[in-house]
């Protein structure tokens, strides 16, 4: 983990390996490492999420990313989603409704360049 200020935002960037969040209790687990970085945003890459995760019929998504909308954390998916959004319609729907609001977004990049782009107000 590392936390970055961006254009005035703390942002606890989780690292690539670690537990993955692949239930609505393992939610739990990764906004009480938000709190004491006194981060206010977080970035999960791609990789630590369960394989379920975008299966939207799963619900861990949704239940997920409700429990972040909650607790007044934005929630940031760091990595490429092509794929599974290109599978699924209601994912690639759901991503597309996301990235136009400021609760959550997918973004393409681990490295976090669109992040800071779009925090900064200079993203394409």
């Amino acid at each position: 983990m590392r936390v970055e200020e961006i254009a005035g935002r703390r942002v606890l960037f989780f690292a690539e390996e670690g537990r993955l969040l692949a239930s609505t209790g393992d939610t739990n687990d990764f906004i009480s490492d938000v709190w004491p970085q006194n981060a206010d945003m977080t970035a999960i890459p791609l990789s630590r999420l369960g394989p379920d995760f975008l299966k939207l019929s799963t619900r861990l998504a949704g239940e997920a990313i409700q429990k972040f909308v909650n607790y007044g954390i934005p929630l940031v998916i760091l990595g490429d989603v092509t794929q599974p959004a290109a599978q699924s319609g209601a994912l690639r729907d759901f991503i597309y409704e996301s990235n136009k609001g400021k609760a959550v977004w997918f973004l393409p990049d681990a490295d976090a360049d669109a992040l800071r782009g779009r925090l900064t107000g200079t993203a394409p």
